[in-house]
């Protein structure tokens, strides 16, 4: 009796096994399915790549400077950021630089694909966000390595794989922050259109999503700098770029390598960063 109440009796459920059995069954049935969605990412992913491969690194860099003369009204910050993207490059990271951004923009794009459609859904569901709040949860606290076990049985290592682990991390705040702006429009407002002869679709697209753009901007920049968060652990799948370079430095204990490509990270995340943040500040003006 004492036993039964100092330690917790052995029930032992095994739930891990039905979870793996589920797995394997749908990666053997349906394994043709996974392959060729694997195909189309990758040929995506890959066009992205090339895409940015094919701009000249002076241009890049002037086009940064221009970005942040237009958003910031700074050429002073724009020559910083200019110049800490030299450094990248004179580091020997460019080209690394660019298999980091593909994988990230191409996160960000189907983030926003799913997030948007989805946080206006639930603004408009009433008790939608009471069901959906807790998988919201789960998807942002549970730790990466999880999902991408079955991620990579399912596609194998490489950066489709990446791409979906960082979907399913990154997609969360702007779900939360769309469903939230659109919520918090005044309803006087909406009211008010409505009374106009607006249509629903009208009200939304014409009334709510204007008014609450500024919400759903910070929740696009913060998808972005989810999504090159996990640019590291991405690396642990197979993913090349920066992520990579980082891991390689830890796994051969070489702290100048790692730092090196660390901080080529946060110049990306930093630029990245401050340009959708002033563009958040233009539209809330």
């Amino acid at each position: 009796m004492t036993s039964w109440l100092l330690n917790f009796p052995n029930i032992n459920l095994n739930i891990a096994e039905p979870i793996d059995e589920f797995v394997r069954y749908i990666n053997i049935n349906y394994g043709e399915v996974f392959v060729a969605a694997k195909k189309m990412l990758s040929i995506f992913i890959n066009g992205i790549n090339g895409a940015l491969d094919m701009i000249p690194w002076w241009l890049m860099i002037l086009l940064v400077v221009f970005a942040t003369k237009k958003l910031m009204n700074s050429y002073r910050n724009g020559v910083i950021y200019g110049g800490l993207l030299f450094m990248v490059g004179a580091c020997g990271y460019w080209h690394m630089m660019n298999e980091t951004l593909a994988i990230v923009i191409t996160a960000v794009i189907f983030s926003l694909l799913i997030g948007l459609p989805i946080g206006i859904a639930l603004a408009a569901v009433r008790g939608a966000d009471t069901i959906v709040r807790p998988i919201l949860d789960a998807m942002q606290t549970m730790p990466t390595f999880v999902y991408m076990i079955p991620a990579v049985m399912l596609l194998g290592p490489g950066k489709v794989p990446a791409v979906l682990a960082t979907v399913v991390y990154a997609v969360v705040p702007v779900i939360r922050l769309t469903s939230h702006g659109i919520r918090q429009v005044d309803q006087e407002v909406v009211e008010a259109s409505r009374s106009f002869g607006s249509s629903s679709w009208q009200t939304l697209f014409k009334v709510q999503i204007p008014q609450a753009l500024p919400t759903i901007m910070t929740g696009i920049n913060q998808t972005m700098m989810m999504a090159v968060a996990m640019v590291v652990t991405c690396a642990m799948i197979g993913a090349n770029g920066l992520g990579m370079e980082v891991l390689i430095a830890i796994n051969r204990m070489e702290s100048g390598r790692g730092i090196i490509a660390g901080f080529a990270i946060v110049i990306i995340a930093i630029i990245i960063d401050r340009l959708t943040q002033s563009l958040v500040q233009k539209e809330g003006k």
